[in-house]
């Protein structure tokens, strides 16, 4: 079995250079994250609140932290003083409770917005018609605590590489969609957040900015 140090080595040798990696650390120690860190890597992802905030207070303080799974707006608070992003925003509402809580931490909190690309129901996300609703309302223009980076999606998890193809193609649209419209003169909205360890490959051919790499670093996740 490859050691975390190999299996980052072998990732990045292979990747291009600006592709971001998300190191997503869902069950694994706070030991495991600091082989990553001792690699010269600086950004972890977690989906869960109550396994972000020990890992927060336990280690170095330069990790730039994302939470990446479903985020319940009463849990916000919790992460708001320190998250670098908050990947998986997909309602006006927990967007209004970010710059709430942005603005009590008197910071701009990073943000993506989560797409429903996948034929599962269970994933979360909005459609481009929603995202289109949220960026034309007056809750959303008076908004300065936040900062939308992106898009991020999740595909359908299958070994069917033409549907998660076609999936990646339509965050992919919908982005350029959406820069187009709203953030052409913003360069800071260029982020396409999809792809994991079954299929960044795929997503940075169809155009992924940054991936969401754990299995693959970190080895099978024990529950």
């Amino acid at each position: 079995m490859m050691s975390i140090s190999e299996n980052y080595k072998k990732i990045t040798d292979v990747i291009p250079a600006h592709l971001k990696i998300v190191a997503i650390g869902k069950t694994k120690t706070s030991e495991d994250i600091l082989s990553l860190y001792e690699c010269g890597h600086r950004v972890f992802g977690e989906t869960r609140v109550q396994e972000l905030l020990p890992k927060y207070e336990k280690l170095p303080e330069d990790i730039k932290w994302q939470m990446v799974g479903h985020l319940q707006r009463n849990k916000v608070k919790y992460i708001a003083p320190f998250v670098d992003m908050i990947q998986s925003v997909d309602s006006l509402k927990l967007l209004n409770v970010i710059n709430k809580e942005g603005l009590k931490n008197n910071r701009l909190i990073n943000c993506l917005f989560q797409m429903h690309i996948a034929e599962e129901e269970t994933k979360f996300g909005m459609t481009k018609d929603e995202i289109f609703e949220i960026l034309e309302s007056d809750d959303f223009r008076q908004m300065k605590n936040i900062s939308v980076k992106g898009v991020m999606g999740m595909a359908t998890f299958t070994d069917n590489e033409k549907q998660i193809r076609k999936e990646f193609k339509t965050l992919k649209t919908i982005f350029d969609q959406v820069k187009e419209k709203y953030f052409r003169s913003d360069d800071g909205f260029s982020e396409i957040s999809m792809g994991m360890s079954s299929d960044y490959e795929i997503a940075i051919e169809e155009g992924a900015t940054m991936v969401r790499i754990g299995t693959a670093l970190f080895g099978e996740r024990q529950y």
